[in-house]
């Protein structure tokens, strides 16, 4: 994934949120705070990105977004449900129009609960309700990171345009 291509879906979403009045914040696992810094790089962020979290541990998806604690001791952290709960959670906690998701597993090694890397899961919640996207990446850790922000930024701006 090419940083002028990252940095250009970015300054969209962006820009969009900012001629629509809409606002953003988003909830990140395995993207440790790339997205947020993508989008806090771009010249007005501040009027439309709320804020965000990197959430890692189990017990910070739990406590900051409300994540279920029985999903992630029988699905894991990485699973649609924990994806979709992260982006309502976030959504919610910041009082944002749209909340973003991000949870996965970026490489390169694996655990029991979360063994296939390459496995992200990016969602996007509004109050139309909460979409989802399941990647199957083969990158590095960094090539992975990146993908899912992108298909983050991706998954966002169609919805901001139809309402653009």
């Amino acid at each position: 994934m090419d940083a002028a291509a990252l940095r250009e879906d970015a300054q969209s979403v962006v820009l969009t949120l900012t001629t629509i009045g809409k606002t953003l914040a988003t909830a990140e696992s395995c993207t440790g705070g790339l997205l947020g810094a993508l989008l806090t790089d771009i010249p007005g962020a501040s009027n439309v990105y709320l804020g965000g979290v990197v959430t890692y541990a189990y017990s910070a998806k739990e406590a900051l977004l409300g994540v279920d604690a029985a999903v992630l001791e029988r699905d894991g952290a990485v699973c649609e449900t924990v994806a979709r709960q992260m982006a309502e959670g976030i959504r919610k906690k910041l009082d944002a129009d749209y909340g973003i998701g991000i949870t996965g597993n970026a490489g390169p090694s694996s655990d029991p609960k979360n063994p296939n890397v390459g496995e992200i899961f990016v969602a996007c919640a509004e109050t139309s309700g909460t979409r989802c996207l399941r990647m199957e990446l083969q990158g590095n850790r960094a090539e992975n990171r990146k993908a899912a922000c992108s298909a983050a930024l991706h998954m966002l701006l169609p919805e901001l345009k139809r309402e653009a």
